[in-house]
């Protein structure tokens, strides 16, 4: 490289880099690299040409996204390249005529890199062109070779190829005759998978578990799966998934189904207020059809089995109806007075053995303004009656308020 202020010919040698660095970077170059003999070549043109060393680092990096690009699968790249408006890819071959600049784009835009990482990639391939015309205006540093050097090993050739998981993985999985649940691999390849993947994947099991015809252990198996998966999915999925469920539900009352899948993908926040409120005043109507008493305890168990399995009242936006079922749990639970009949001399206090583990287990998971309703539930004329007939009714009231965690 030149130094045109003084007409000096500067070698910015292997010594001008950290050789710490230099070599711990190269470390880390992924063996199928190696076996290209690429380090042999970096580390002899370090010494005399430094910049030439870089964009061969860059050019490897840049082949290596072209393979990861074909490995991920040509059904993602399509649809990436489609959706953010880059050229067309139908075969393995339309990926090798991609420019280096757009080869950046698309592995973004399908999800191998990160924003942050292709911001870098961009910039090292900016930095590459301006070594490719060095003259008097621009002259590479050694920051330049460095930035080039950490950028393409940390974000490219140290990085194993991403097996995307594809629908026929899953539909294998949940179609097993056994309960099946993904291992740790597969929920990592899941999340990594890229947004037009993931929706696939979700729809697919949206579709499954809502599908009557299917076997139970296969609906029960893809509502399991949504649940595994849901930490790994995008929002934007979840989003589409809840349109998707909108539209199936309409105008109507949403039915159990439905809000199930929306709450084990986590796709009820982002349906209609209306919607989640309607179905959150029908299910305290079949609430109180069942009523609360312990006489009633056979038809407990999975009346509220439904109301865990769609996170309890999280997502009801309509206060009276979180008040009347917070009501109606308080009731079931503290019972009323024993110490008559038969059993009556062993139990102090009468209440649904089957209801009490599971709204243990719902008031748990109480968020500050379920428990703000819980305290005041103690001043209703129907609560206050009940909690009156004994002290032993009373301190079941103070053990919600304690699950709840109340301080």
């Amino acid at each position: 490289m030149t130094d045109a202020s003084r007409g000096e010919l500067i070698t910015v040698t292997e010594s001008s880099l950290p050789a710490s660095t230099v070599g711990g970077l190269l470390g880390h170059i992924r063996p199928a690299w190696r076996a290209k003999s690429l380090i042999e070549r970096v580390e002899r043109l370090l010494p005399v040409d430094p910049s030439s060393a870089c964009q061969r680092l860059l050019n490897a990096a840049l082949h290596d996204l072209r393979d990861k690009v074909v490995i991920a699968g040509l059904d993602i790249a399509k649809q990436a390249a489609e959706l953010h408006k880059l050229p067309p890819v139908a075969k393995s071959e339309d990926i090798e005529n991609y420019s280096n600049d757009r080869i950046i784009d698309l592995s973004y835009r399908m999800g191998l890199l990160t924003r942050a990482q292709w911001r870098r990639l961009k910039r090292c391939y900016e930095i590459r062109r301006d070594l490719e015309h060095e003259d008097d205006e621009y002259e590479a540093e050694v920051e330049d070779c460095v930035y080039i050097f950490k950028t393409c090993i940390e974000v490219v050739l140290s990085q194993d190829p991403v097996e995307l998981l594809k629908v026929t993985d899953v539909k294998e999985v949940v179609e097993q005759a056994k309960p099946q649940f993904p291992e740790e691999q597969f929920l990592e390849e899941f999340q990594n998978a890229p947004e037009p993947r993931q929706k696939e994947i979700i729809l697919f099991l949206v579709s499954t578990a809502l599908d009557e015809s299917k076997p139970e252990v296969v609906r029960s198996n893809a509502f399991e799966m949504m649940k595994h998966l849901n930490g790994g999915t995008r929002d934007s999925v979840r989003i589409e998934v809840a349109q998707h469920l909108q539209k199936r539900i309409g105008r109507n009352v949403a039915g159990l189904a439905p809000m199930k899948v929306a709450h084990a993908i986590g796709a009820m926040p982002y349906l209609k207020k209306n919607t989640r409120n309607d179905f959150f005043a029908a299910y305290r109507d079949r609430l109180k059809g069942v009523g609360h008493g312990w006489k009633n305890h056979g038809s407990h168990s999975a009346i509220l089995a439904e109301l865990e399995d769609i996170g309890g009242l999280e997502h009801c936006q309509s206060e009276s109806t979180v008040k009347s079922i917070i009501r109606w749990l308080v009731l079931c639970y503290v019972g009323e007075r024993g110490g008559y009949g038969y059993y009556g001399s062993s139990r102090s206090v009468f209440y649904s053995d089957t209801a009490a583990p599971i709204i243990k287990r719902i008031v748990k998971k109480f968020g500050n303004r379920e428990l703000d309703i819980l305290k005041l539930a103690k001043d209703e004329k129907s609560i206050k009656i009940v909690l009156g007939q004994s002290k032993s009714v009373a301190q079941r009231y103070e053990a919600l308020l304690d699950l709840a965690g109340d301080v």
